[in-house]
């Protein structure tokens, strides 16, 4: 579950955002690679909005579910397929001391 959302003192005379635009454009966001500045208006949430909420879902622990959800969904399906599969250098442990 997502944390709810009250408008912000600034903000106090629009409406709060809708969860779901705000939600798929951090998704955009994240796996596009691309800078929050550049996400495109059509989402309907400023960059700010969303960075701030993905800073909040992040800290509240949602990436972490989702990371472990969505595997363990499609797997459940059968639709996984790990015939390919990325590990970057922020997802590994940095090893110390003598390889």
């Amino acid at each position: 579950m997502l944390p709810s959302f009250a408008a912000r003192p600034q903000d106090g005379e629009r409406d709060p955002r809708d969860e779901r635009a705000v939600f798929t454009a951090v998704v955009y966001a994240l796996t596009s690679g691309r800078a929050w500045r550049h996400l495109p208006p059509t989402f309907g949430t400023s960059p700010a909005t969303a960075h701030r909420r993905c800073t909040i879902w992040t800290e509240a622990g949602l990436r972490r579910r989702l990371h472990r959800a969505v595997p363990d969904e499609l797997r459940a399906r059968g639709q996984a397929d790990w015939t390919s599969v990325i590990l970057d250098a922020a997802s590994g442990r940095a090893k110390t001391g003598d390889r």
